[in-house]
């Protein structure tokens, strides 16, 4: 048995009995020719895209069921036939489950191919040489407190400088003495 989703617009002014009659009917239908309805969902009124028979808005009614492709002709058959029904589309739900299944079952396949990745084992506190975490030589500070022997500039991702904030002073440059020649005394 295969699993269909038949949407249907009914008319706006159709009243909630005629509705209701209409869907056990459907229901009914689907019943007899060995078939099994899983959900019976009404959406209420909703404006429409565009105009249909006249009509800008209509009843949306989703009914979702399971039974083999023959049913489906006399369902839509009954669909066509009742002037309450404006609009209607049937679509078949498990061949797109069918696709899903199939991409995962690949996907699945191709990653028991890869080896699994490689988890180094933490390096032990204290244990290492010059650099490494713990190690002699490597001071650890707070975020955004400088670290010995590292440049004390912004964090990373902290807020830049405001313009008019005082700007880190470059170093000053070599002073210059006016008046006398680059050689020396004459």
């Amino acid at each position: 048995m295969r699993v269909y989703e038949e949407l249907f617009i009914v008319k706006p002014d159709a009243p909630d009995e005629e509705v209701d009659g209409f869907v056990d009917q459907i229901k009914q239908v689907i019943t007899s020719g060995k078939g099994t309805v899983d959900k019976v969902d009404k959406w209420g009124v909703r404006k429409l895209a565009y105009r249909v028979s006249k009509y800008n808005e209509g009843a949306y009614i989703l009914v979702v069921f399971s039974s083999g492709p023959e049913l489906v002709h006399e369902v839509e058959r009954r669909m066509r036939v009742t002037d309450l029904v404006i609009k209607f589309i049937t679509v078949r739900v498990d061949e797109k489950q069918k696709k899903i299944d199939k991409r995962k079952k690949a996907r699945d396949k191709r990653a028991a191919r890869r080896p699994a990745p490689q988890v180094a084992a933490p390096a032990m506190p204290g244990a290492g040489g010059p650099g490494a975490p713990g190690g002699p030589g490597v001071e650890h500070a707070l975020p955004g407190q400088p670290v010995a022997g590292h440049p004390a500039g912004p964090a990373p991702g902290a807020p830049a400088p405001v313009s008019g904030a005082p700007a880190a002073t470059p170093a000053a440059p070599s002073p210059v003495v006016v008046g006398e020649p680059a050689g020396g005394k004459e």
